[in-house]
């Protein structure tokens, strides 16, 4: 449902006459359908899906980078540097309690973690997969969710993140 609401803000974003309720019930369609194939096409869509948007943040990270390497200034004139992690109250601004009740929103994204112990009867070889595919997790959190934040404070700096905007 969360992806359903940001494709809505976007297409509203982009077509700001078109009703929010056209896009998130056309993608909620979308993806009933989808469930409605045979398993084995639905696996090989979320193969492909999965792909693109690792492929995509990891892009992100990399333009982030490049930014940041070429002292990119944005329009409203902040200049792309790491320096913006430490500027005063970059690190928790409302304190421990505004962190716990962002964390508590955005803990959504690691829903379905569990399942990599759950699909070890599925694997060839449980032994080996499974603690691979379970020290991997840490790596892919601080690449793909703290490396992004990093890319996008150190480009835009925190004192200058509208709240207005998503």
């Amino acid at each position: 449902m969360a992806d359903v609401i940001v494709i809505g803000g976007y297409m509203q974003f982009w077509y700001p006459d078109l009703p929010v309720w056209i896009p998130a019930f056309t993608s909620l369609a979308v993806l009933t359908i989808l469930n409605f194939v045979a398993v084995r096409l639905f696996g090989e869509l979320e193969f492909w899906f999965s792909l693109i948007k690792i492929t995509a943040i990891i892009l992100f990270i990399l333009a982030g980078i490049y930014l940041i390497g070429t002292g990119f200034t944005s329009p409203n004139g902040v200049k792309a540097s790491m320096s913006h992690l430490f500027e005063t109250e970059s690190m928790f601004p409302y304190g421990v309690t505004g962190f716990l009740a962002g964390f508590q929103i955005a803990i959504f994204a690691f829903v379905g973690i569990e399942l990599v112990g759950t699909t070890a009867a599925e694997t060839k070889d449980p032994h080996k997969s499974l603690p691979k595919a379970i020290n991997s997790i840490p790596l892919r959190i601080l690449l793909f969710y703290v490396g992004a934040l990093v890319c996008i404070i150190a480009v835009t700096s925190w004192a200058k993140v509208s709240p207005e905007k998503s």
